[in-house]
């Protein structure tokens, strides 16, 4: 059965980042504009997001990161404690990025409002979180133009049009390897 459900605020937390995301087999895909030292619970203790996504490394998942600027040095700290995402995590930085989305292996994906932080699709408490919402759905459909919107920009196939070259070191970098920017 496939579905498309809308979610909203902690709800998005519980499903997504608590359900799903641990579940991933074969890949995980994050995108986001906004990226913290997000907390998540794990059995009966808060730990760092980037500890489940560690773990999913250890399994072999393939992860890939797309967003749009660096995470600041909390998230740094938690980073350098998980070894295995220096070679186990794809990322890529494009400061166009403004969408949220999760998909993991192709046959789950979450879109919407919320950034990969605490007040927003973290644990943090009704009083300190956003209002955020977003659906999730398992329609192969729909999570194929997810995935394709992620993939293009992952691709670097808007690059060469894209008018913040200037803040890009990735797209910089693509553009030198591939010949003279036209524009």
């Amino acid at each position: 059965m496939t579905d498309v459900q809308f979610l909203r605020d902690r709800e998005l937390y519980e499903r997504v980042l608590l359900s799903e995301v641990p579940r991933a087999e074969r890949f995980l895909w994050l995108g986001t504009s906004d990226l913290k030292d997000l907390h998540v619970d794990k059995g009966s203790r808060m730990v760092p997001f980037l500890e489940v996504i560690s773990d999913l490394v250890e399994r072999g998942v393939q992860i890939r990161l797309l967003h749009a600027k660096e995470p600041g040095p909390a998230f740094r700290e938690d980073f350098d404690r998980y070894p295995r995402l220096l070679g186990g995590i794809e990322r890529v930085l494009c400061p166009r990025v403004h969408f949220k989305l999760i998909v993991v292996d192709g046959v789950f994906a979450y879109t919407g409002s919320a950034n990969l932080t605490g007040a927003g699709i973290g644990a943090k408490s009704d009083d300190r979180r956003n209002f955020e919402n977003g659906i999730v759905t398992t329609d192969p459909e729909l999570i194929g133009q997810i995935m394709d919107q992620f993939d293009s920009i992952w691709m670097g196939t808007r690059c060469e049009g894209c008018k913040r070259k200037e803040y890009c070191a990735d797209c910089r970098l693509l553009l030198e390897t591939d010949g003279p920017d036209p524009g």
